[in-house]
């Protein structure tokens, strides 16, 4: 008997993205000074990322959310992109946002980073910025990051939040203070932690490029399929 088909991991915190919320997720990006530098700095990062992952010309974004980061894939003109997003409202909000000039070079779909609705072997790169620090199992992080193994042909990009930095100790200290109550959706995960994650799925970490090195928890990595 062929052995049935487990259902895809889902994370309680991805039912939140409703169409309204899709929106405001848009927006909070381009709303205030600090906002805007944030975003300059993750599209500096995010360009060195691809340089070094050796300028894919398929990438899969996911997941895109409101599409902030398709004006930078877009760069290379040559480059096809698929946009996708476990949310149905976040990947319509991307594509009405989507400028007209790039259009053509966005193919959208809605899907699990658990069960990417995509064939073997893909596409060249995965794009997944702002996910992995809401996934604070390892056995999750695991599965999804097997997942990209089977989908792409060569490199991830990902982002996540780290320790050894002020803002993790500091992020540290303030949760030794809170209340339990309430499902935590956010994480700081051990860089020794996390590469292990990283190789068990089958993937080397090529490079690894921080916000700001020693002070900020957002770090990007590379990834090369083994």
């Amino acid at each position: 008997m062929t052995k049935p088909k487990e259902a895809p991991i889902k994370l309680e915190f991805s039912d939140k993205y409703t169409r309204e919320h899709s929106q405001q997720y848009f927006e909070k990006h381009q709303d205030g000074l600090m906002r805007k530098l944030s975003h300059w700095r993750d599209v500096q990062l995010a360009r060195k990322a691809l340089k070094i992952a050796g300028n894919p010309q398929q990438v899969l974004d996911l997941p895109c959310g409101a599409g902030r980061f398709w004006p930078l894939l877009a760069e290379s003109p040559t480059r096809k992109i698929i946009g996708a997003d476990n949310s149905a409202d976040m990947v319509s909000i991307a594509t009405e946002h989507c400028p007209k000039e790039i259009a053509a070079q966005f193919t959208a779909i809605q899907t699990s980073a658990f069960a990417i609705d995509l064939p073997d072997d893909a596409v060249d790169n995965i794009f997944s910025m702002r996910l992995m620090h809401h996934i604070g199992q390892s056995e999750h992080r695991v599965a999804m990051l097997k997942e990209f193994h089977r989908v792409t042909r060569d490199t991830v990009i990902l982002s996540l939040w780290v320790d050894g930095n002020l803002k993790a100790y500091q992020r540290k200290k303030l949760e030794a203070k809170r209340s339990k109550k309430g499902e935590q959706n956010r994480f700081v995960i051990p860089v020794e932690q996390i590469e292990r994650d990283f190789a068990q799925a089958g993937f080397k970490v090529v490079d690894s490029l921080d916000f700001i090195p020693y002070y900020a928890m957002w770090r990007v990595y590379v990834l090369r399929k083994v």
